[in-house]
Protein backbone atom coordinates (compact mmCIF):
# COMPACT_ATOMS: atom_id res chain seq x y z
CA UNK A 1 0.00 0.00 0.00
CA UNK A 2 1.31 3.36 -0.75
CA UNK A 3 1.15 5.89 2.14
CA UNK A 4 1.43 8.73 -0.05
CA UNK A 5 -1.99 8.18 -0.69
CA UNK A 6 -5.80 8.82 1.35
CA UNK A 7 -7.68 6.39 0.10
CA UNK A 8 -7.82 4.47 -3.44
CA UNK A 9 -9.41 1.07 -4.85
CA UNK A 10 -7.53 -2.32 -4.87
CA UNK A 11 -8.41 -4.74 -7.73
CA UNK A 12 -7.23 -7.79 -6.77
CA UNK A 13 -9.48 -7.77 -4.13
CA UNK A 14 -11.92 -5.53 -4.47
CA UNK A 15 -11.92 -3.62 -1.30
CA UNK A 16 -11.54 0.37 -0.39
CA UNK A 17 -8.11 1.25 1.23
CA UNK A 18 -7.50 4.25 3.48
CA UNK A 19 -5.57 6.16 5.78
CA UNK A 20 -6.99 5.43 9.42
CA UNK A 21 -6.41 9.17 10.21
CA UNK A 22 -7.54 8.67 13.76
CA UNK A 23 -4.04 6.83 14.58
CA UNK A 24 -1.93 9.92 13.22
CA UNK A 25 0.60 10.87 14.14
CA UNK A 26 1.59 7.81 16.19
CA UNK A 27 1.43 5.64 13.37
CA UNK A 28 0.02 5.18 9.92
CA UNK A 29 -2.40 2.67 9.76
CA UNK A 30 -3.94 1.31 6.81
CA UNK A 31 -8.02 -0.03 6.95
CA UNK A 32 -8.92 -2.33 3.96
CA UNK A 33 -12.94 -1.39 3.86
CA UNK A 34 -15.61 -4.24 2.03
CA UNK A 35 -18.58 -2.89 3.32
CA UNK A 36 -21.02 0.00 3.13
CA UNK A 37 -21.56 -0.25 7.20
CA UNK A 38 -17.59 0.03 7.35
CA UNK A 39 -16.99 2.59 5.69
CA UNK A 40 -19.81 4.60 7.21
CA UNK A 41 -18.81 4.38 10.04
CA UNK A 42 -15.12 5.38 9.17
CA UNK A 43 -16.55 8.70 8.06
CA UNK A 44 -18.59 9.53 11.11
CA UNK A 45 -15.23 8.94 13.45
CA UNK A 46 -13.06 10.60 11.04
CA UNK A 47 -11.04 8.21 9.85
CA UNK A 48 -11.75 9.41 6.31
CA UNK A 49 -12.42 12.98 6.11
CA UNK A 50 -12.11 16.08 4.40
CA UNK A 51 -14.13 17.54 1.61
CA UNK A 52 -12.37 16.17 -1.38
CA UNK A 53 -12.07 12.39 0.29
CA UNK A 54 -15.58 12.19 1.36
CA UNK A 55 -16.34 12.79 -2.34
CA UNK A 56 -13.88 10.12 -3.33
CA UNK A 57 -14.88 7.75 -0.41
CA UNK A 58 -18.55 8.34 -0.97
CA UNK A 59 -18.38 7.16 -4.77
CA UNK A 60 -16.89 4.15 -3.98
CA UNK A 61 -18.80 3.55 -1.27
CA UNK A 62 -21.74 3.42 -3.82
CA UNK A 63 -19.21 0.64 -5.49
CA UNK A 64 -18.94 -1.26 -2.42
CA UNK A 65 -23.03 -1.56 -2.04
CA UNK A 66 -23.15 -2.58 -5.77
CA UNK A 67 -20.73 -5.14 -5.08
CA UNK A 68 -22.94 -6.82 -2.28
CA UNK A 69 -25.88 -6.21 -4.73
CA UNK A 70 -23.79 -8.31 -7.22
CA UNK A 71 -22.71 -11.37 -5.16
CA UNK A 72 -26.07 -11.60 -3.97
CA UNK A 73 -27.65 -11.99 -7.26
CA UNK A 74 -29.37 -14.96 -6.66
CA UNK A 75 -32.10 -13.64 -4.19
CA UNK A 76 -34.85 -11.59 -4.49
CA UNK A 77 -33.95 -8.42 -7.01
CA UNK A 78 -36.87 -6.05 -5.21
CA UNK A 79 -35.26 -6.88 -1.69
CA UNK A 80 -31.49 -6.32 -3.20
CA UNK A 81 -32.59 -2.91 -4.54
CA UNK A 82 -34.26 -1.79 -1.25
CA UNK A 83 -31.11 -2.92 0.87
CA UNK A 84 -29.17 -1.34 -1.97
CA UNK A 85 -30.55 1.89 -2.06
CA UNK A 86 -30.94 1.80 1.78
CA UNK A 87 -27.08 1.88 2.30
CA UNK A 88 -26.74 4.49 -0.39
CA UNK A 89 -29.02 6.73 1.51
CA UNK A 90 -27.17 5.98 4.94
CA UNK A 91 -23.97 6.82 3.14
CA UNK A 92 -24.64 10.12 1.74
CA UNK A 93 -25.96 11.20 5.39
CA UNK A 94 -23.00 10.25 7.44
CA UNK A 95 -21.85 14.13 7.19
CA UNK A 96 -24.56 16.47 6.58
CA UNK A 97 -22.47 19.35 6.12
CA UNK A 98 -19.98 18.40 3.76
CA UNK A 99 -21.40 18.80 0.33
CA UNK A 100 -18.58 16.18 -1.70
CA UNK A 101 -19.88 13.23 0.05
CA UNK A 102 -23.71 13.55 -1.79
CA UNK A 103 -21.77 14.95 -4.56
CA UNK A 104 -20.18 11.51 -5.25
CA UNK A 105 -22.44 9.56 -3.91
CA UNK A 106 -25.07 10.65 -6.31
CA UNK A 107 -22.49 11.34 -9.32
CA UNK A 108 -22.09 7.84 -9.79
CA UNK A 109 -25.54 6.76 -8.93
CA UNK A 110 -25.84 8.33 -12.11
CA UNK A 111 -24.22 6.21 -14.06
CA UNK A 112 -25.87 3.23 -12.96
CA UNK A 113 -29.55 3.91 -13.83
CA UNK A 114 -29.04 3.46 -17.56
CA UNK A 115 -28.10 -0.25 -16.16
CA UNK A 116 -30.45 -2.96 -14.59
CA UNK A 117 -28.20 -5.75 -14.42
CA UNK A 118 -25.88 -5.92 -11.09
CA UNK A 119 -22.85 -6.81 -12.99
CA UNK A 120 -22.66 -4.19 -15.39
CA UNK A 121 -23.88 -1.74 -12.96
CA UNK A 122 -20.76 -2.46 -10.55
CA UNK A 123 -18.46 -1.90 -13.48
CA UNK A 124 -20.15 1.18 -14.74
CA UNK A 125 -19.95 2.44 -10.89
CA UNK A 126 -16.39 1.75 -10.56
CA UNK A 127 -15.51 3.11 -14.25
CA UNK A 128 -16.95 6.05 -12.77
CA UNK A 129 -15.32 5.40 -9.10
CA UNK A 130 -12.36 5.49 -10.50
CA UNK A 131 -12.45 8.52 -12.65
CA UNK A 132 -13.47 10.21 -9.58
CA UNK A 133 -10.44 9.50 -7.75
CA UNK A 134 -8.09 10.02 -10.56
CA UNK A 135 -9.13 13.30 -11.75
CA UNK A 136 -9.14 14.76 -7.54
CA UNK A 137 -5.18 14.43 -7.81
CA UNK A 138 -5.38 16.70 -11.46
CA UNK A 139 -7.50 19.04 -10.11
CA UNK A 140 -5.52 19.36 -6.45
CA UNK A 141 -2.69 20.13 -8.26
CA UNK A 142 -4.24 22.61 -10.82
CA UNK A 143 -5.71 24.47 -8.03
CA UNK A 144 -2.20 24.50 -6.51
CA UNK A 145 -0.69 25.61 -9.26
CA UNK A 146 -3.29 28.72 -9.74
CA UNK A 147 -3.03 29.72 -5.97
CA UNK A 148 0.82 29.21 -5.65
CA UNK A 149 0.87 32.94 -6.98
CA UNK A 150 -0.64 34.53 -4.66
CA UNK A 151 1.87 32.87 -2.01
CA UNK A 152 5.13 35.65 -2.17
CA UNK A 153 8.30 34.47 -2.03
CA UNK A 154 9.62 34.22 1.87
CA UNK A 155 6.08 34.29 3.40
CA UNK A 156 4.43 32.70 6.01
CA UNK A 157 1.09 31.07 5.55
CA UNK A 158 -1.71 30.49 8.40
CA UNK A 159 -3.47 27.53 7.50
CA UNK A 160 -6.79 25.66 9.85
CA UNK A 161 -7.76 22.18 10.11
CA UNK A 162 -6.46 20.01 7.31
CA UNK A 163 -6.85 20.58 3.78
CA UNK A 164 -3.80 18.43 2.78
CA UNK A 165 -3.49 15.38 1.21
CA UNK A 166 -5.09 13.44 4.12
CA UNK A 167 -8.20 15.53 2.94
CA UNK A 168 -8.46 14.68 -0.66
CA UNK A 169 -6.20 11.19 -2.73
CA UNK A 170 -3.16 13.47 -3.02
CA UNK A 171 -1.69 16.76 -2.34
CA UNK A 172 -4.45 19.16 -1.01
CA UNK A 173 -6.17 22.16 -1.65
CA UNK A 174 -5.07 25.18 1.25
CA UNK A 175 -1.89 22.62 1.46
CA UNK A 176 -1.41 21.82 -2.32
CA UNK A 177 -0.88 25.66 -3.04
CA UNK A 178 1.69 25.31 -0.46
CA UNK A 179 3.58 22.55 -1.83
CA UNK A 180 3.23 23.77 -5.62
CA UNK A 181 4.65 27.43 -4.42
CA UNK A 182 7.73 25.30 -2.44
CA UNK A 183 7.78 23.18 -5.42
CA UNK A 184 8.39 26.43 -7.66
CA UNK A 185 11.19 27.38 -5.44
CA UNK A 186 9.93 29.52 -3.23
CA UNK A 187 10.67 29.74 0.28
CA UNK A 188 7.24 29.16 2.45
CA UNK A 189 7.14 28.88 6.22
CA UNK A 190 3.42 27.15 7.44
CA UNK A 191 1.64 28.37 10.91
CA UNK A 192 -0.66 25.37 11.64
CA UNK A 193 -3.45 26.35 14.43
CA UNK A 194 -3.83 23.04 16.34
CA UNK A 195 -7.41 22.69 15.73
CA UNK A 196 -10.09 21.94 18.64
CA UNK A 197 -11.14 19.88 19.43
CA UNK A 198 -9.84 16.92 17.90
CA UNK A 199 -6.22 18.68 16.55
CA UNK A 200 -6.53 17.94 12.67
CA UNK A 201 -3.74 21.03 12.43
CA UNK A 202 -1.51 19.78 14.95
CA UNK A 203 -2.21 16.07 14.07
CA UNK A 204 -2.64 16.23 10.42
CA UNK A 205 -1.33 19.14 8.58
CA UNK A 206 1.84 19.06 10.70
CA UNK A 207 2.36 15.54 10.26
CA UNK A 208 1.99 15.80 6.44
CA UNK A 209 4.32 19.12 6.31
CA UNK A 210 7.11 17.58 8.29
CA UNK A 211 6.73 14.52 6.38
CA UNK A 212 7.50 16.68 2.66
CA UNK A 213 9.99 19.26 4.65
CA UNK A 214 8.26 21.71 4.63
CA UNK A 215 9.00 24.31 7.49
CA UNK A 216 5.92 24.24 9.87
CA UNK A 217 4.57 25.96 13.20
CA UNK A 218 1.80 24.32 14.99
CA UNK A 219 0.12 26.67 17.85
CA UNK A 220 -2.79 26.96 20.00
CA UNK A 221 -6.23 28.71 18.08
CA UNK A 222 -6.45 31.42 20.35
CA UNK A 223 -3.36 32.85 19.21
CA UNK A 224 -4.12 33.81 15.57
CA UNK A 225 -5.22 37.22 16.12
CA UNK A 226 -2.08 37.66 18.24
CA UNK A 227 0.34 36.39 15.52
CA UNK A 228 -1.21 38.69 12.95
CA UNK A 229 -0.89 41.81 15.27
CA UNK A 230 2.93 40.87 15.81
CA UNK A 231 3.22 40.46 11.42
CA UNK A 232 4.09 36.70 11.68
CA UNK A 233 1.65 35.96 9.19
CA UNK A 234 1.22 37.12 6.01
CA UNK A 235 -1.85 35.18 4.73
CA UNK A 236 -4.15 33.01 5.66
CA UNK A 237 -5.29 29.81 3.02
CA UNK A 238 -7.98 27.32 4.23
CA UNK A 239 -9.80 24.42 2.35
CA UNK A 240 -13.90 24.41 2.12
CA UNK A 241 -15.98 21.33 2.88
CA UNK A 242 -19.47 23.55 1.34
CA UNK A 243 -19.64 26.32 -0.70
CA UNK A 244 -23.18 28.53 -0.58
CA UNK A 245 -23.94 31.84 -2.08
CA UNK A 246 -23.53 33.36 0.38
CA UNK A 247 -20.47 31.92 2.93
CA UNK A 248 -18.27 29.16 3.26
CA UNK A 249 -18.82 26.13 5.21
CA UNK A 250 -15.39 25.23 6.54
CA UNK A 251 -13.91 23.31 10.34
CA UNK A 252 -15.34 25.31 13.31
CA UNK A 253 -12.59 28.61 13.84
CA UNK A 254 -12.51 29.23 10.38
CA UNK A 255 -14.93 32.80 10.03
CA UNK A 256 -12.98 33.62 13.68
CA UNK A 257 -9.27 33.26 11.54
CA UNK A 258 -11.51 35.36 8.36
CA UNK A 259 -12.48 38.34 10.97
CA UNK A 260 -9.53 38.79 12.52
CA UNK A 261 -7.67 38.63 9.42
CA UNK A 262 -9.74 41.41 7.71
CA UNK A 263 -8.63 43.19 10.69
CA UNK A 264 -5.29 42.95 10.22
CA UNK A 265 -5.26 43.81 6.65
CA UNK A 266 -4.11 40.27 5.68
CA UNK A 267 -5.69 38.70 2.67
CA UNK A 268 -7.39 35.57 3.48
CA UNK A 269 -8.00 32.73 0.74
CA UNK A 270 -10.13 29.55 0.23
CA UNK A 271 -8.60 26.36 -1.74
CA UNK A 272 -11.63 24.36 -3.13
CA UNK A 273 -12.87 22.46 -6.14
CA UNK A 274 -15.71 23.22 -7.98
CA UNK A 275 -17.41 20.12 -6.20
CA UNK A 276 -17.32 21.74 -3.03
CA UNK A 277 -19.53 24.49 -4.40
CA UNK A 278 -23.29 24.31 -3.35
CA UNK A 279 -24.61 26.82 -5.97
CA UNK A 280 -28.67 26.15 -5.05
CA UNK A 281 -28.18 26.09 -1.39
CA UNK A 282 -28.36 28.96 1.01
CA UNK A 283 -26.79 29.19 4.34
CA UNK A 284 -29.64 28.68 6.44
CA UNK A 285 -30.87 25.59 4.58
CA UNK A 286 -27.55 23.88 5.73
CA UNK A 287 -26.99 21.38 8.55
CA UNK A 288 -24.15 21.98 10.57
CA UNK A 289 -23.30 18.97 12.11
CA UNK A 290 -22.64 18.50 15.84
CA UNK A 291 -20.08 16.43 17.27
CA UNK A 292 -20.20 13.93 20.31
CA UNK A 293 -20.16 15.99 23.72
CA UNK A 294 -17.00 13.63 24.88
CA UNK A 295 -14.67 15.21 21.91
CA UNK A 296 -14.51 18.01 24.56
CA UNK A 297 -15.51 16.74 27.72
CA UNK A 298 -13.11 14.23 27.45
CA UNK A 299 -9.00 14.34 27.17
CA UNK A 300 -7.69 11.04 26.58
CA UNK A 301 -9.28 8.99 29.87
CA UNK A 302 -9.28 11.73 31.72
CA UNK A 303 -12.43 14.50 32.08
CA UNK A 304 -11.93 17.58 31.73
CA UNK A 305 -15.17 19.15 31.61
CA UNK A 306 -17.46 18.82 34.84
CA UNK A 307 -20.49 16.32 35.08
CA UNK A 308 -23.24 18.62 34.56
CA UNK A 309 -22.04 21.26 31.84
CA UNK A 310 -23.22 21.54 28.98
CA UNK A 311 -20.97 21.07 25.89
CA UNK A 312 -21.80 22.77 22.19
CA UNK A 313 -19.86 21.28 19.71
CA UNK A 314 -20.17 22.12 16.06
CA UNK A 315 -18.00 20.55 13.71
CA UNK A 316 -18.31 23.40 11.19
CA UNK A 317 -18.92 27.37 10.94
CA UNK A 318 -19.57 30.04 8.08
CA UNK A 319 -17.79 32.54 6.95
CA UNK A 320 -19.63 35.02 4.57
CA UNK A 321 -18.16 35.45 1.38
CA UNK A 322 -17.48 39.75 1.83
CA UNK A 323 -14.77 38.11 4.38
CA UNK A 324 -13.31 36.17 1.31
CA UNK A 325 -10.14 37.82 -1.12
CA UNK A 326 -9.85 34.92 -3.23
CA UNK A 327 -11.78 31.80 -3.99
CA UNK A 328 -8.57 29.20 -5.41
CA UNK A 329 -10.19 26.90 -7.93
CA UNK A 330 -9.33 24.33 -10.49
CA UNK A 331 -10.25 26.56 -13.52
CA UNK A 332 -8.25 29.53 -11.33
CA UNK A 333 -8.28 32.70 -8.69
CA UNK A 334 -11.89 33.69 -8.66
CA UNK A 335 -12.21 37.26 -6.51
CA UNK A 336 -14.80 39.86 -5.49
CA UNK A 337 -17.61 40.24 -6.35
CA UNK A 338 -18.34 36.30 -6.77
CA UNK A 339 -21.32 37.79 -9.20
CA UNK A 340 -22.22 33.77 -9.65
CA UNK A 341 -22.37 33.36 -5.60
CA UNK A 342 -24.09 36.68 -5.41
CA UNK A 343 -27.42 37.15 -2.81
CA UNK A 344 -25.74 36.38 0.56
CA UNK A 345 -24.88 39.70 2.11
CA UNK A 346 -28.49 40.68 1.97
CA UNK A 347 -29.58 37.55 3.82
CA UNK A 348 -27.34 37.09 6.57
CA UNK A 349 -29.03 34.21 8.89
CA UNK A 350 -27.78 35.47 11.78
CA UNK A 351 -27.94 39.52 10.80
CA UNK A 352 -30.98 39.96 13.15
CA UNK A 353 -30.73 37.61 15.82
Amino acid sequence: MDEHRTLWWDEASSVLCFIDQTALPGEVRFVRCDSVERLVDAIRRLEIRGAPALGVAGAYGVVLAAKARRDASGRDQEELQRRFQEEVDRLELARPTAVNLSWGVRRVLSRLEASGDPAAAFESALREAHAIARKDGEICERIGDHGAALIPDGSTVMTHCNAGALACTRWGTALGVVRSAVRQGKLVKVIACETRPLLQGSRLTAWELVRDRIDVSVVPDSSAAFLMRRGEVDLVIVGADRITRGAVFNKIGTYMHAVCARHHHIPFYVAAPHSTFDRTGKEADVVIERRPAEEISWSGSRRVVPEGAGVINYAFDATPLNLVDALITEDGVIRPPFAHLSGCYDDDPYARR
